[in-house]
C-alpha cells in the first residue's frame, strides 16, 4: 500500500530541489499535493509532471512571507481536496549577503526571518487548523545542521532563523500532540540544489573545504532529505514528535 494514501500534502518551495523532490515522491506513495511556491511558472510545470506521472497536485502561488497570501493557499489547498494532512515547510532563503553577524545589513536580517521563521509560523498558523479538522497529522520543518554547530565561514542570519525553527517546532510538538498533530524539524547537511552547486562550480575551493568535513566523503541529494520528509509524513512516524532529526553525513559529528 503506498505510504501517503489518502493523505493531502502541503508543500511550500515546491517549484524546485527538495520541495520539488517531494511533490514527486510524495505523489508516487499516494499523497494528493499542494504545491505553493513564490514562482508560478516553475510551480505549474512540477504540478504537470506530477499529473503527467498519474499523481494529483494543484499549485497554488504563495509568498510564504506573505501572511494574506499564505491564508489563502491553504485555504485553495483545503477546498481542492477536502483536507489538509500534511504541512511541510520546505520553502526558505540563504543569501549570498549573509555573513557574521558584524557585516550583515539589517535588511538581510529582516529578508531571511520573513521568509525563513515568519513563513513557517504562517503556514502554521493556518494550516494546523486544518489538521486539525482532519483528525491530526504531520509538521515537517526545514531547519539546517548550522542551527547545532557553529561555522568559521558564517551565514549568521540564516544560522540564526534555523535555530528558530527548531525551537518552534518543538513548541508546535507540545502544544498540539495532544490534539493529534505531531511537529518535527530535519536538519539537512549541505544538499545538491542547484543554488548551493552554481555557487560551488564557480569555487572549486569552497567546494573541497566543505567536503572534507563530510565523513561520507559526499554532498546529500534531495531524496536523502525527502525520503525521511516521507517517514515523518507517513503514519510510521505516529509517536516521533518535537525531534530535530540530522541527516548531514556526519558532518556535526565531525571533530577535525
Amino acid at each position: 500500500m503506498p505510504r501517503l494514501k489518502d493523505k493531502v500534502c502541503l508543500i511550500t518551495g515546491a517549484a524546485s530541489g527538495m520541495g520539488k523532490a517531494a511533490c514527486h515522491l510524495f505523489a508516487r506513495e499516494g499523497a494528493r499535493i499542494v504545491a505553493a511556491d513564490v514562482s508560478k511558472a516553475d510551480g505549474e510545470e512540477v504540478v504537470a509532471a506530477v499529473k503527467k506521472a498519474g499523481g494529483q497536485a494543484q499549485f497554488v502561488q504563495c509568498d510564504v512571507s506573505k501572511e494574506t497570501e499564505v491564508r489563502r493557499a491553504v485555504a485553495e489547498g483545503a477546498k481542492a481536496f477536502g483536507a489538509i494532512h500534511v504541512l511541510y515547510n520546505n520553502a526558505g532563503i540563504f543569501p549570498s549577503d549573509d555573513h557574521s553577524v558584524v557585516d550583515t545589513e539589517e535588511a538581510v536580517w529582516d529578508k531571511v526571518f520573513a521568509v525563513n521563521v515568519k513563513g513557517v509560523a504562517f503556514v502554521c498558523k493556518h494550516g494546523i487548523p486544518e489538521l486539525i479538522k482532519a483528525g491530526g497529522g504531520s509538521v515537517i520543518n526545514i531547519a539546517s545542521f548550522v542551527a547545532l554547530v557553529g561555522c568559521s565561514v558564517p551565514q549568521d542570519a540564516y544560522t540564526a532563523s534555523k535555530g528558530a525553527v527548531i525551537a518552534l517546532t518543538k513548541s508546535l510538538a507540545v502544544q498540539y500532540g495532544p490534539r493529534g498533530v505531531r511537529s518535527n524539524a530535519i536538519c539537512p547537511g549541505p544538499i545538491e540544489t542547484p543554488l548551493l552547486m552554481e555557487w560551488l562550480l564557480k569555487e572549486p575551493a569552497e567546494k573541497a573545504k566543505r567536503l572534507n568535513r563530510i565523513p561520507m566523503g559526499r554532498f546529500g541529494k534531495p531524496e536523502d532529505i525527502v525520503n525521511l520528509a516521507l517517514y515523518l509524513a507517513s503514519d510510521e512516524s505516529a509517536w516521533t514528535n518535537g525531534a530535530a532529526l540530522v541527516a548531514d553525513g556526519g558532518i556535526t559529528s565531525n571533530y577535525f
